[in-house]
């Protein structure tokens, strides 16, 4: 008891930490370094989901990254061959104004990681800390808990309309739609979590050493809360990947004639008949798109559980 502060001296038997207590503090600080964490997250994708989602989505990355340097002319060079069928020159075909249909897919697929880059983790960022206001003050967190509520009775689409039809469709659109449209998903996520650790051993006995309720929200609650937090925000993308296609699809997100996968096949959908792959190649990377990152969301849900 010598080592204590005088004023932990004074308190009743109850609230003095123990020894293992403090030490347990001290040992997650050590565990959970950033290379810690960045080595186990990398171990999970070994597994076969892992590996497979990785290799996927980084093959449509490096198209989209070197899109201007694969397709120099751009993705609005015309021609007179207009709605033809897949070739050696058009692997997809060409649209009603004769322009490659590939060199378009890949161009929005650009588009769609330009959007989710930026929706997303802006959405992390800001949900997490809506949640986590409730380790600071008790009202906060019920009047921020209410705010999520009401997001949430909104569909993704449905809150998607609303915003195209106050800002006008377009990239900011579709950005501030998905980034309110994940405040609940993160937001709920990050407030389970700090319901499970508020009453763990490490912060009752931070509590007692006298650290400060913002100390003990950065440097313990969030690090140990933020395994479950990523694993949405890989799962999250998959939702942002169609509240863009759906918004696109009826006209309400990326403008002609810049391409995204979404108006893409807004567009498609006029000449179903006469180029089926003016549907079917946009679809084939968005599903791809998709897929990789629920294969990504799997494999780090596989290494958060078995820690």
């Amino acid at each position: 008891m010598s080592e204590l502060p005088p004023r932990l001296r004074k308190t009743e038997k109850s609230t003095v930490p123990s020894t293992h207590a403090v030490r347990t503090i001290e040992g997650l600080q050590r565990r959970l370094t950033p290379n810690a964490t960045l080595r186990r997250y990398l171990a999970g994708f070994r597994s076969p989901r892992g590996m497979s989602g990785l290799i996927v989505l980084a093959l449509l990355a490096a198209l989209a990254l070197l899109a201007p340097l694969i397709f120099p002319d751009g993705y609005d060079q015309q021609s007179a061959n207009s709605l033809a069928g897949p070739s050696l020159a058009h692997a997809f075909g060409t649209d009603d104004l004769g322009r490659d249909l590939l060199v378009r897919t890949i161009y929005g697929l650009r588009t769609d990681f330009t959007i989710i880059l930026v929706a997303v983790p802006l959405s992390m960022v800001l949900g997490t800390t809506l949640g986590l206001i409730g380790a600071l003050s008790r009202l906060a967190g019920s009047l921020v808990q209410r705010l999520l509520d009401i997001i949430l009775g909104f569909p993704g689409i449905v809150l998607g309309i609303c915003i195209a039809l106050i800002m006008g469709a377009g990239w900011g659109a579709l950005v501030v739609a998905i980034t309110i449209g994940g405040l609940p998903f993160f937001g709920r996520q990050a407030r389970a979590a700090l319901l499970e650790q508020m009453n763990r051993e490490y912060v009752i006995a931070a509590r007692a050493l006298g650290i400060r309720k913002g100390t003990i929200l950065v440097r313990h609650i969030l690090p140990n809360s933020i395994d479950p937090i990523l694993v949405s925000g890989a799962l999250f993308v998959v939702v942002a990947i169609f509240i863009e296609s759906g918004l696109s699809i009826i006209g309400l997100g990326i403008q002609p004639p810049e391409p995204s996968l979404g108006s893409l096949l807004n567009v498609g959908m006029r000449f179903i008949e006469q180029a089926p792959m003016y549907i079917l190649g946009p679809t084939i990377v968005l599903i791809l798109l998709a897929m990789s990152f629920s294969l990504i969301s799997d494999a780090l849900n596989e290494t958060v559980n078995r820690k």
